[in-house]
């Protein structure tokens, strides 16, 4: 619809006093082209003294006693309601999980941890990390840590880590009660950096075909791909699947050096553009490790981000096909701004585009509320079922590399779709696999057999681990009586007993292979996984690409 200027100006008007004041409280933090004149910083330091002057009045004359920091977080919150979904405050509380998330380590001491009946079993502990340097091995209960008890009723999983995390190079005290005696000791630790990964695994699954698992785009995931894909190719990888289902996204400089080794020459892999940034073009750049052969990426309704850029660019050169469910449809880039107190502000500055020109960004028009329900409407509509609508968000027409059809502005739709397992899709079903019932179960029987369970490579253990029978009924024993019949039920129908006992094998394989041990297994009743192998492997990959 046309509007005279007048009214633009008028409807951006509280848009603009809004941003004014965000750039008021991170003035001098990280700024880098938002201000652009002495007048623009006098004005951003006028109106920023306006609410340091409203928040002071009302801390100080406020009939009852109020926290001037709620009242900040909520002036904050007020400010950025009117934006998109993506810009976000960060308590400073939660800044450094966030970033350690996304920087690819943390300082800590080197273990994983389960809670089971209220007590901390140490699950895995890093090779040569401060943990196992000191002695502290698998099975472990974690008792104290410091003058803390963590032992006992309503312990969390957040607490925990809290306590064991802290400045690299200081040191915890961490009281354990070992498996190998009973006996408890207590361990002095130095805290040192800790590498999390974002490739949760690299497996062959066939004699031809690689397969990668990314759950984030990090610091260091351009650098664990490489890794991951050179070992895949010596093994003989001659086609490869990357699976980004549940992938959020991340660094947009992950995504691009990874597209980078798909796309040959200079070919574009995202521009972004935004009113306050320069337009910026992202382009293959250096020769990939696998510019030639057969590609799938896997996506679903929780790829989002930089997910969607690798997955977009892909589709729009025509280098592979996209199979699974439609993504998530962030098109947004955020820039994070530090804050005086030590939060943090997720600033959306530009808008990204794939190579045909698509923004894939789905509206937002109805609330934050309404965006964020949009999965439940995608379930209620069908669509993750097996309602495979043509219908697109955005009626215009973009144009791959061999002039297919595509569309933006909601998300990347899949060359090839794959709907949910309706099969297990029933709650009663869901719960029993991710029960601490199960979790339980699958620990007492790794614990009581770990002598038996010492497999010198994931084949052997696949081969000979027969032990499923027995940790289903151990789980089945620690159930109460209604459960337990409800659970008996769902185990009678044959395809849910055999995945039951397939998630026992590839969480059990977890504990002794790690990661790639779980996906060696769990991908063999993946129908997505199962589809893409076909796909790779017959006349239609061809097709799908040249779009006839």
């Amino acid at each position: 619809m046309d509007v005279n200027s007048r009214d633009r100006s008028n409807a951006w008007t509280p848009l603009l006093f809004s941003l004014v004041l965000i750039l008021g409280m991170i003035m001098g933090f990280n700024l880098r082209d938002t201000l652009r004149s002495k007048r623009n910083l006098a004005t951003v330091i006028q109106r920023s003294d306006r609410l340091d002057e409203i928040i002071d009045l009302v801390s100080e004359k406020y009939v009852d006693t109020v926290n001037s920091n709620l009242l900040y977080k909520d002036a904050i919150s007020g400010i950025l309601k009117s934006l998109d979904p993506h810009t976000v405050y960060i308590p400073a509380d939660d800044v450094q999980a966030v970033n350690d998330e996304l920087d690819g380590g943390f300082s800590g001491i080197g273990v994983e941890f389960s809670i089971l009946r209220d007590t901390i079993e140490v699950t895995s502990v890093i090779e040569n990390g401060p943990a196992g340097n000191a002695g502290i091995e698998t099975g472990d209960q974690v008792v104290k840590v410091g003058d803390s008890v963590v032992a006992g009723v309503n312990v969390t999983a957040d607490r925990i880590a809290h306590l064991l995390k802290g400045k690299q190079k200081t040191k915890v005290n961490v009281t354990i009660r070992q498996l190998s005696d009973g006996l408890m000791k207590t361990f002095t630790i130095t805290r040192d950096i800790i590498p999390t990964y974002s490739v949760d695994a690299s497996i062959m699954l066939d004699s031809e075909t690689g397969y990668i698992k990314i759950n984030r785009f990090s610091a260091t995931t351009a650098d664990e791909f490489k890794t991951a894909l050179k070992k895949l190719q010596a093994n003989g990888a001659q086609q490869l699947i990357v699976d980004l289902r549940g992938n959020p996204g991340g660094y947009l400089d992950a995504a691009t050096s990874i597209a980078d080794n798909f796309l040959d020459g200079n070919k574009l892999v995202v521009y972004t553009k935004g009113a306050h940034t320069a337009n910026t073009e992202y382009r293959a750049k250096e020769k990939g490790l696998f510019e030639k052969g057969r590609l799938a990426i896997l996506v679903d309704e929780s790829s989002a981000s930089a997910s969607e850029i690798l997955a977009g660019a892909i589709q729009d050169w025509d280098r592979g096909v996209i199979i699974g469910r439609r993504t998530f449809g962030k098109g947004l880039v955020q820039e994070q701004y530090d804050l005086p107190d030590g939060a943090a502000l997720r600033l959306t500055i530009a808008r990204y585009y794939t190579p045909s020109g698509r923004c894939i960004q789905r509206s937002f028009s109805k609330g934050k509320e309404a965006y964020m329900e949009d999965y439940e409407k995608r379930f209620e509509d069908g669509e993750l079922t097996g309602n495979d609508t043509d219908e697109a968000s955005d009626t215009i027409p973009f144009y791959t590399a061999n002039h297919r059809v595509v569309y933006g502005g909601g998300g990347i739709k899949p060359d090839v779709y794959v709907p949910y397992d309706t099969d297990r899709l029933s709650v009663v079903f869901q719960n029993m696999i991710y029960s601490a019932e199960l979790k339980t179960a699958i620990w007492d029987y790794f614990i009581r057999n770990r002598e038996q369970l010492k497999f010198s490579s994931i084949k052997d253990f696949i081969g000979s681990f027969n032990a499923q029978e027995q940790v289903a009924g151990n789980y089945l024993a620690l159930l109460d009586p209604g459960p337990r019949k409800e659970a008996l039920k769902e185990l009678s129908k044959p395809l849910n007993n055999n995945y039951f006992k397939q998630q026992i094998k590839a969480r059990m394989a977890r504990l002794l292979f790690h990661d790639n041990g779980y996906y060696t297994i769990s991908v063999r009743d993946d129908e997505v996984v199962n589809k893409a192998l076909a796909v790779l492997s017959s006349g239609q990959y061809s097709k799908l690409i040249s779009g006839k």
